[in-house]
């Protein structure tokens, strides 16, 4: 089953759990914990999601190497000039799915275009 949401005037928040929901399987009467869904989520009009200018400039992506002084911090404005809004869309999805093996395999059904 294939499923699109269009991003139009939404926001960033709204689109990802929704994504979120959608790639667990949790809107079927047949869900289970243990199996991935098999539903493919597109996301269109990535570049026109609402986001306010605020936390374009206070949300924080933070990334550790694992070595001493290997902790960068990139704003949301420096993380959409670099990769895009479908980065961001991307990351948000992420968080909001549970963190077990099954996690990469959702992500695989997730497509963002913008």
């Amino acid at each position: 089953m294939e499923h699109t949401i269009d991003a139009t005037e939404k926001k960033l928040g709204r689109v990802a759990s929704e994504a979120a929901i959608l790639l667990m399987g949790k809107n079927k009467a047949d869900f289970e914990k243990n199996i991935v869904a098999s539903v493919k989520v597109n996301i269109t009009n990535a570049s026109k999601l609402n986001i306010d200018p605020k936390k374009l400039d206070n949300k924080e992506y933070k990334n550790y190497s694992g070595y001493p002084g290997g902790l960068k911090i990139r704003k949301m404005k420096q993380v959409i000039g670099k990769k895009g809004v479908s980065e961001v869309v991307k990351k948000a999805v992420y968080g909001m799915l549970p963190s077990n093996k099954l996690r990469a395999i959702m992500m695989k059904n997730l497509i963002v275009t913008e």
